[in-house]
């Protein structure tokens, strides 16, 4: 069957089932099982893009040393892996320090804002220009300028909005905003666990298509030994041993094809996690079927919750708009010393108080009030769309769990019947009963069954890994579902 990389199936960004890499022709009975294997199709993340050159959850910050030799790697290591260097996750960390950093401004407004201010002048009036003269009848006049005169002072001044509404709702706005900005963070190590899974599991199964083809190559050249030694003792027909030879190099092709596509896969996750692409690696386990988990886990989806958060920050600011018609109060303060010189210095203060009340602001309250609510309406239209499609998600995810895990169990029996039929055509060969077409027949049922039952078993652990991302904190479901 025609090989799909995971990285053209990530980017086509639809349903799409796993389709065998052995390069021989399409088998019309094969068991697929339609299954998106997108992390950026399969997310209701926003920061999520669909292709692989703006996806973030595709690359990494290689990060961690080489080690000498091969390591075995498990699911869990590549996803700790991924959760501390994936670029899409750092890119989402980095989010959430600049509403964070938002926030704590907004609170800053509202506190007491003390400055030191210290200042040496020196300069020179023209009391002409400032209009004070004497009158004629004076004995003396002024003279042009007071001349030049030095004067320093040293003050700390307190500025203080004791009660300004329209700052409290904003920094009520940017609080909620930073709560949905840590739940998107969350949200988004779901994503990554989701990515990471899939490109394992596409390693995992390569490296089954790669055993499976070095066996049926020993066995291709095992039986062509057989048939080579028929044919020059005159026991066969010259077209067996030609047959023999077709399939040995096939089987040849085949490992070859695999071994390509293992080592791809592979690459495809290191971008993910940030392993060294020199690192050499292998999968841990094999992870052969297990079934799903009997009891009905409670949905624990980050990017509703955050939704629902970007909704209270669109009322906050709502809130904050319209506020912005109320009076506001605030004081101010100031204290020091001052004079010609530090020898003559005097105290020096000064306090205010203020209250501030719009009375005409030419429509621009009323245009930000619209501004917000529009926002409003917008948040809450965008999160009764995500809960729908939460429940979508969970929902597919569930059915396709379930035809997956069917599709293993008739893949196991039929890659079992098939190594019985290929057993019996190779007696029927011996004992004379058929020529070697059937056996090569048989043969390519097994490579067949082979390729059917891991696509399934890979649809099936790809299945797994979308419904833990459906159901949300798949970090802490990982062990339920695949034993880790």
């Amino acid at each position: 069957m025609f090989r799909t990389s995971l990285i053209s199936v990530l980017i086509a960004g639809g349903s799409m089932a796993a389709f065998a890499q052995t390069g021989s022709d399409p088998l019309s009975y094969a068991i697929v099982t339609p299954r998106p294997i997108n992390p950026a199709a399969g997310s209701t993340n926003p920061s999520a893009a669909a292709t692989q050159s703006l996806n973030p959850y595709l690359g990494s910050v290689p990060g961690g040393k080489l080690v000498e030799g091969e390591i075995k790697l498990t699911l869990a290591e590549a996803v700790s892996r991924g959760l501390n260097y994936n670029l899409g996750l750092i890119e989402s960390q980095q989010t959430d320090a600049v509403v964070k950093a938002e926030r704590t401004r907004a609170f800053a407004t509202l506190l007491p804002q003390i400055t030191a201010r210290a200042q040496q002048s020196y300069e020179q009036v023209s009391l002409s220009e400032i209009g004070l003269k004497l009158p004629p009848q004076a004995p003396f006049r002024l003279p042009a300028t007071t001349g030049g005169f030095g004067y320093s002072e040293a003050r700390v001044n307190l500025q203080y909005p004791v009660f300004d509404a329209s700052l409290r709702g904003h920094y009520q706005a940017r609080k909620a905003a930073e709560a949905a900005s840590a739940l998107s963070t969350r949200d988004s190590r779901d994503v990554v666990v989701y990515a990471v899974g899939t490109a394992y599991f596409q390693v995992v199964a390569s490296q089954a298509r790669l055993d499976t083809a070095k066996a049926a190559l020993a066995s291709a050249e095992e039986f062509a030994s057989q048939v080579e030694n028929e044919f020059n003792a005159e026991l066969a027909p010259e077209i067996d041993s030609l047959r023999a030879s077709v399939e040995l190099r096939a089987a040849r092709q085949r490992v070859t094809d695999a071994e390509n596509d293992l080592e791809k896969d592979k690459l495809t996750l290191d971008r993910i996690t940030g392993i060294p692409l020199e690192q050499r690696w292998t999968p841990a386990h094999e992870y052969s079927f297990m079934p799903l988990p009997e009891q009905n886990p409670a949905q624990t989806r980050f990017d509703l919750k955050s939704a629902q958060q970007s909704v209270a920050a669109a009322e906050q600011d709502v809130r904050g708009a319209r506020d912005q018609r109320l009076p506001s109060v605030s004081v101010g303060a100031s204290y020091g010393t001052g004079g010609l010189n530090p020898g003559n210095y005097n105290q020096v203060y000064a306090v205010n108080a203020g209250v501030t009340v719009p009375l005409f602001t030419g429509g621009r309250i009323r245009s930000d009030v619209r501004e917000a609510e529009a926002r409003l309406a917008q948040r809450e239209a965008e999160y009764r769309d995500l809960e729908g499609r939460v429940a979508y998600d969970v929902r597919v995810a569930r059915l396709d769990a379930q035809a997956s895990e069917t599709s293993v169990n008739v893949a196991e029996g039929n890659k079992a019947l098939a190594q019985r039929a290929f057993e019996q055509s190779e007696d029927r060969y011996r004992n004379g009963v058929t020529n070697y077409l059937e056996v090569v027949q048989a043969h390519q049922a097994i490579v067949a069954a082979d390729e059917n039952y891991i696509s399934s078993l890979f649809s099936y652990n790809v299945a797994k890994i979308s419904l833990v991302r459906a159901l949300g904190s798949a970090e802490t479901r990982l062990p339920a579902f695949f034993g880790e």
